[in-house]
């Protein structure tokens, strides 16, 4: 997993001598490097994070575009460079989605992976609307909580998500990162997690 060009400039302290998009444009093309090794040590599955995308989206509806352009051009320029067989994926923390659908969409990856469980998925009518066609894993269960969710709850908001996602294109996984919580907290949930998608795979392919 590596953090992709535009959330490193929002998470840090950025030259200011340059426009911002020619410092993200830099950023990827040192980040393209390291995709490319990754890939050449055989990894298959390499994820970008741009978490901040949508947090730097400018407040003046009419500069939006402009920002939109450099940062999915950045990100792209990033992990463009991969063969077929490698997937791309990127993860965006919680936020307001439905104005950037596009843009996500736009950005190539293979997968995105967001949190959706406090939203009890309101992002999947997003997609649905939007005709994304892209794999999606909105998340299942909220990890800020040191709550374990049942395996019922679980299959819950995979049924919710299946409503506009193609089964063949969604992924099932947390919210965001489990580094906030405990092996007591962690282990459990993810056995609910499975058990889960056990259940609605069994359903389907029956």
């Amino acid at each position: 997993m590596l953090t992709g060009p535009v959330t490193m400039l929002a998470w840090s302290f950025v030259r200011d001598d340059q426009p911002l998009a020619d410092t993200a444009r830099q950023v990827a093309l040192a980040l393209r490097d390291e995709v490319a090794d990754l890939e050449r040590e055989g990894i298959r599955h390499i994820q970008v994070d741009e978490a901040a995308l949508r947090e730097l989206l400018p407040l003046r509806a009419s500069e939006r575009q402009e920002y939109l352009d450099w940062a999915v051009g950045s990100f792209r320029l990033a992990t463009s460079g991969v063969g077929e067989r490698t997937l791309i994926h990127t993860h965006m923390c919680y936020s307001e989605f439905g104005e950037i659908v596009g843009a996500i969409e736009a950005l190539g990856a293979d997968v995105t992976s967001v949190e959706a469980a406090r939203s009890h998925m309101e992002l999947v009518d997003d997609l649905d609307r939007s005709g994304y066609r892209r794999g999606i894993g909105p998340g299942v269960y909220d990890i800020h909580s040191p709550r374990v969710p049942s395996a019922e709850e679980i299959e819950s908001a995979l049924r919710t998500a299946l409503r506009a996602v193609d089964p063949a294109r969604l992924w099932v996984n947390p919210d965001c990162g489990l580094k906030t919580r405990g092996y007591a907290e962690i282990e459990p949930a993810l056995r609910n997690m499975v058990q889960a998608a056990r259940r609605v795979r069994a359903d389907l392919a029956g």
